[in-house]
């Protein structure tokens, strides 16, 4: 068995913020967080010059990155590239996120989704399918000629991609998918979240109590919350056991609504952190096409020629930063927003989103403003000693 440790860094476990502590790693296996004075002893110990040592972000909304779209590039080669993109940004698991098209292009991303994970590309662990069974009214970028109704054919299709993935989520529309089709979807594993709908309140009430366990960008493309009508917001805060993916790049939505958000949200359920990002992570490209169309990148802003939001140009410590320096997030329930939150989500969470008795190759450090930095380290960690 092979030691080392590292100390001199803030340690965050996936839950808990840790201070003054060491972090114990035993066959490139993090064990333990504990006080200095308890390492065992001839442990080799390097010392970071601070920052802060944590599990890799979750993201449950990805839909491109390194200048591929998953809608155009359903391949695993293209996931391989999508994956190596925000692995370069701290992300270390993910779920590719297919926009609302067809049924032959939906079929493809699922089956290169199983061929990824069965080549073993790190950080693919699942599949979002972001439509097509949306409300019109609320379509945002996706295209209207693409969205429908859920047949039986697809809640078929659904039940089976489960099967064979670790994680399938779906957003859907209680106005194209029933309750029942909600619940028969949520006991065969596929984590049904709520998104670009008008729905009134109960009826989001409705669909969660048949199973609906997340809500997708929380006040982007849904009914708000109003005084006679709460709306999906209302309710995904409601909702205690419901969780709600929330893009924090002060673009999709003002840090006062994320406060008041955050303060309402009753638990188990919690607000995680998304990106929602697209091609341009980890690029330089200034415009894609997204289901033909035209979308522009300026200034963190992605958007179809008529305006409309397109997705996210988003990496996630620029989420942290957000929360933590305009929104006036504590630091530890942002970064458990970007890990451990949202891998409980997951149906299967394959050891990510936390830090101990997981590999060293999924931890990562930020520096002090909250970007991915080296780990800066002094000393003999990588000398490590045989015991």
């Amino acid at each position: 068995m092979t030691r080392h440790a590292y100390i001199g860094a803030d340690i965050f476990d996936g839950e808990t913020l840790h201070t003054d502590k060491a972090l114990l790693i035993e066959d490139d296996i993090v064990r333990a967080v504990c006080d200095p004075v308890d390492l065992p002893a001839g442990c080799a110990i390097a010392t970071c010059d601070g920052g802060t040592l944590m599990p890799g972000f979750v993201d449950l909304q990805v839909n491109g990155g390194g200048g591929v779209m998953f809608n155009d590039e359903t391949s695993p080669d293209g996931l391989k590239t999508i994956a190596e993109a925000h692995a370069s940004t701290g992300t270390r698991a993910l779920l590719p996120t297919l926009i609302t098209d067809t049924a032959e292009r939906t079929r493809a991303a699922v089956d290169a989704v199983a061929q990824a994970i069965a080549a073993k590309v790190p950080g693919i662990v699942g599949i979002h399918l972001e439509g097509p069974h949306l409300s019109i009214a609320r379509k945002g970028a996706h295209d209207p000629a693409l969205i429908r109704p859920m047949e039986p054919a697809d809640e078929a299709f659904l039940i089976d991609a489960a099967s064979r993935l670790p994680n399938v989520m779906v957003t859907v529309a209680p106005e194209n998918v029933t309750p029942d089709q909600i619940g028969r979807l949520a006991r065969a594993g596929v984590i049904v979240s709520l998104g670009h709908t008008d729905c009134s309140f109960d009826d989001a009430m409705a669909a969660f109590d048949a199973g609906a366990k997340c809500v997708t960008h929380l006040f982007n493309a849904m009914s708000q919350m109003g005084n006679r009508e709460p709306g999906l917001v209302g309710a995904a805060l409601q909702a205690r056991a419901v969780s709600a993916g929330l893009i924090a790049d002060d673009i999709h939505v003002h840090a006062a609504s994320m406060r008041a958000a955050l303060d309402a949200k009753r638990g188990p359920g919690e607000v995680f952190l998304v990106t929602d990002a697209m091609s341009t992570v980890g690029s330089t490209i200034t415009e894609f096409r997204l289901n033909g169309r035209r979308v522009l990148r300026h200034e963190g802003r992605l958007t179809l020629e008529n305006g409309t939001l397109a997705g996210a140009d988003l990496e996630m410590t620029r989420a942290l930063q957000v929360l933590v320096d305009g929104v006036g997030v504590p630091k530890a329930q942002a970064l458990r927003m970007a890990t451990g939150a949202a891998a409980r989500c997951l149906r299967q969470a394959l050891g990510f989103g936390t830090l101990i008795n997981a590999p060293v190759a999924n931890m990562i450090r930020l520096d002090d403003t909250l970007l991915i930095s080296e780990l800066g380290q002094t000393g003999a960690a990588h000398s490590a000693v045989t015991v």
